[in-house]
C-alpha cells in the first residue's frame, strides 16, 4: 500500500484496520510508548536523528505498529514540551523539532498522541552516544564516514563534481576528446557548433573548468583516465546464462566518454534481433534489450553514482538478464516507487549538466521514463530498480520479446508510443483484466486525480484503448478494461481470457438459435468456464427472459434451456429483406 503523506489520513486508515507498519514510509514512522520512560526517549531521539539526516519526516508517538483498528491506539503520557527538550538535549549538534499533541477521537477510541515533526536539517546529527543514522525507506541505517560526508555535501549544497581538481586541459585524453566532438557533431541543434571549439573553449562551454584553468572533478572523470592502481570506472561481465561463470570480463579505466562508448560496443556485439512484420508490411527488428533502455541504465550508473565511494559501476550481461549496479543509494527523497515522477535531484550537478550538453544522458527527469517506455515498446517487462545495501541496481529482463505486444505498440500513434503512462497501463492490462483509479495511481507513480485523467483520456474514442466496465459506467470512479478490438489485436500478449457480458450473451444466444437448446455443460465448453460460472450465466439470461427452462428436470446438469419471451429475433439478411418480384400477384 502506498503510504499517505498526511499523518492524520494515515491515522484514519489505521483506525479502519490497516496496521501502522503498512503505512510507514521514508517520511512517516509510528512508535508505541515504551514501558520505561528512558527507553521511550531513546526511541524518539534515534528516530529524530534518522529523519533529520535524510529528508525529515513525522514520528507519531502512541500507536502500535503491528495491529490495525481501534486497539492500535495505545496513546502516550509523554508531555510535548519534554519530548522537544529531550530530543534537543540528546542530539549533536542539537536538533530542534516541532511537537504537537493531538487527541485522536473516533467512536470509542480516545487516544492522546504526539506528532513529532523533524526538519530536513542543514546539519548531520548524532545521538548522545555518537551514533549517526539515516532513514532509508522504512529503515534506520547506520552511516559510515563516507555517507556522513555525502550528507553534509548535500545539505550544504556542495557538488562533488564542481570541485577543482589537479589536472589541466593538456591532460585530457585525445581519444575521449575526439569521441565528444563526434557526439556533438551528431546532434541536430545548436550543440553541434561546439564541436569546432578549441579544447579549453569546449571545456568552458561544458562548464567543467575553473577560472584558473584547472579541470573540475566533472571534467576529470569525463576526459581523464582513472588511476590504473585504483578501481576501474566500470566492470563489464558477460555470462552465457545468468548464473554461469563470466565468459568475458573487461575492466574499463578510461574517461567516462570512452567508457560509455566501449561498453555500448560490447553490448551491441551480443544483441539479438527478432523480426516483427507490421500490418502495413513494414518490418521491425526488435532487440532483446532495447539499445535506448540499456544506454540510459548505464549512463545513469556512470553519471549519477556516488563518487565519494571508490567502487566500480558493474554491468552483468546475459541473454536473459541485463543488470547495472552503481555505488551509492538513490538521492534522499527518491525511491523506486516515485522515481518516475519525483523532481530530479542530480547528485553530481556539474557532471550531469556537461553530460546533457554532450548528449550522453537525457534531459533531467527523462532518462528513467525512457527506460520504462522502451522496454514495453520492445515487448518486454518493466525495469526493476532496487535501492539497498549502498547501491542502486537496475535490472532489465530481456530474451525473446513478446512480438504481439511489440507489433501492437508499433502501430499506435506516435504520441501514444512515446507516452510512458500509456505504456504502463497497456502492459498492466495485458496481465490483469481491469484497472481502477486506485490501482493505476501507484503504477503511474501519480496521484489518483492525475491517474483518473490518464485513464479517461485512454478511454476516449480518439485514443480507443480503454473502456469502462459495464458495472462501473454510471459511477464517478470508473473501472477500465481494454477494448475488445485491442484485445483481439494483442492476441497472445494477453495473459488471460476475457469474455465481456455482451460477448457471453451473444455466444449463448447464437448457440440456442442454431441448436434450439443449451445446457450447463454446453456453456462450460463454449466459454471455457467452470460449472458455477456457467450456472450464473444461464441464471442471468433466465432472469432477463432471454431463455427459459424447457426440460422437466429443474436442477442439475441435465436441465435444458430454450428461447424465452425476450429472445432476440435473428437479423434478416439482405436477400430476405429484398421484396419479391411477384409480391403484388400474391396479395
Amino acid at each position: 500500500m502506498t503510504s499517505p503523506s498526511d499523518p492524520k489520513t494515515a491515522l484514519s486508515l489505521i483506525y479502519a484496520g490497516t496496521p501502522a507498519c503498512d503505512l510507514e514510509s521514508q517520511t512517516l514512522d509510528f512508535k508505541e510508548q515504551a514501558r520505561e520512560k528512558k527507553k521511550m526517549i531513546k526511541d524518539i531521539v534515534s528516530a529524530s536523528v534518522c529523519f533529520a539526516n535524510a529528508e525529515g519526516g513525522t514520528i507519531v508517538l502512541g500507536v502500535r505498529d503491528k495491529v490495525g483498528g481501534p486497539s492500535a491506539f495505545s496513546g502516550t503520557t509523554l508531555a510535548a514540551t519534554e519530548a522537544k527538550t529531550r530530543i534537543f538535549e540528546q542530539t549533536k549538534p542539537h536538533l530542534l523539532v516541532d511537537v504537537v499533541e493531538i487527541a485522536f477521537h473516533e467512536d470509542e477510541t480516545k487516544a492522546r498522541l504526539l506528532l513529532i515533526t523533524v526538519p530536513d536539517s542543514s546539519d548531520v546529527h548524532s545521538d548522545s552516544g555518537g551514533r549517526f543514522t539515516m532513514r532509508v525507506g522504512t529503515d534506520c541505517l547506520p552511516m559510515d564516514q563516507t555517507q556522513q560526508t555525502v550528507a553534509r555535501d548535500r545539505k550544504s549544497g556542495l557538488d562533488w563534481s564542481a570541485r577543482a581538481g589537479t589536472h589541466s586541459a593538456a591532460d585530457i585524453s585525445p581519444a575521449a576528446e575526439g569521441l565528444a566532438r563526434d557526439r556533438l557533431r551528431s546532434l541536430s541543434d545548436f550543440r553541434s557548433d561546439l564541436a569546432q571549439l578549441s579544447a579549453p573553449d569546449l571545456l568552458r562551454a561544458l562548464g567543467v573548468v575553473s577560472d584558473d584553468g584547472r579541470l573540475l572533478a566533472a571534467a576529470e572523470v569525463l576526459f581523464v583516465p582513472a588511476d590504473p592502481a585504483g578501481s576501474p570506472r566500470l566492470v563489464y561481465q558477460y555470462r552465457d546464462t545468468p548464473g554461469g561463470e563470466p565468459s568475458t570480463v573487461e575492466r574499463l579505466y578510461g574517461p567516462l566518454v570512452s567508457v560509455l562508448s566501449r561498453v555500448m560496443e560490447l553490448v551491441q556485439a551480443r544483441r539479438k534481433l527478432t523480426p516483427v512484420t507490421l500490418p502495413t508490411g513494414q518490418q521491425l527488428q526488435v532487440e532483446d534489450f532495447p539499445e535506448l533502455a540499456v544506454r540510459e541504465a548505464i549512463a545513469n550508473g556512470l553519471f549519477h553514482r556516488d563518487y565519494h565511494v571508490r567502487d566500480s559501476v558493474t554491468v552483468e550481461h546475459s541473454p536473459e538478464v541485463f543488470v547495472v549496479s552503481s555505488p551509492g543509494p538513490l538521492p534522499p527523497g527518491i525511491t523506486p516507487e516515485n522515481i518516475l515522477t519525483h523532481p530530479s535531484r542530480p547528485r553530481n550537478a556539474k557532471l550531469t549538466h556537461a553530460a546533457q550538453i554532450l548528449g550522453l544522458v537525457e534531459e533531467v527527469g527523462r532518462g528513467v521514463d525512457r527506460m520504462y517506455r522502451e522496454m514495453v515498446r520492445s515487448g518486454q517487462g518493466l525495469p526493476t530498480i532496487e535501492n539497498a545495501s549502498g547501491l542502486v541496481r537496475v535490472t532489465l529482463v530481456g530474451g525473446a520479446p513478446n512480438t504481439q505486444l511489440a507489433r501492437y505498440v508499433a502501430a499506435l500513434p506516435e504520441a501514444e508510443r512515446n507516452d510512458v503512462d500509456t505504456m504502463l497501463v497497456l502492459l498492466s492490462l495485458c496481465n490483469k483484466q481491469t484497472m481502477s483509479i486506485d490501482q493505476a495511481a501507484p503504477i503511474m507513480q501519480k496521484s489518483q486525480n492525475e491517474a483518473a485523467v490518464v485513464l479517461r483520456r485512454l478511454g476516449t474514442d480518439a485514443v480507443g484503448l480503454l473502456e469502462p466496465t459495464r458495472q462501473s459506467v454510471g459511477r464517478s470512479r470508473r473501472v477500465y478494461r481494454l477494448r475488445s478490438d485491442v484485445l483481439k489485436a494483442l492476441g497472445g500478449a494477453i495473459g488471460y481470457q476475457r469474455h465481456t457480458t455482451d460477448d457471453v450473451d451473444r455466444k449463448v444466444i447464437e448457440h440456442v438459435r442454431e441448436y434450439g437448446r443449451v445446457t450447463n455443460r454446453t456453456v462450460r465448453n463454449l466459454l471455457d468456464v467452470g460449472t458455477d460460472r456457467a450456472a450464473a450465466i444461464l441464471g442471468r439470461l433466465v432472469k432477463a427472459g432471454v431463455i427459459v427452462k424447457t426440460s422437466q428436470a429443474q436442477r442439475g446438469p441435465s436441465v435444458e434451456y430454450g428461447p424465452g419471451g425476450k429472445f432476440p429475433l435473428a437479423k434478416r439478411t439482405r436477400q430476405e429483406r429484398r421484396p419479391s418480384p411477384h409480391a403484388d400477384a400474391n396479395t
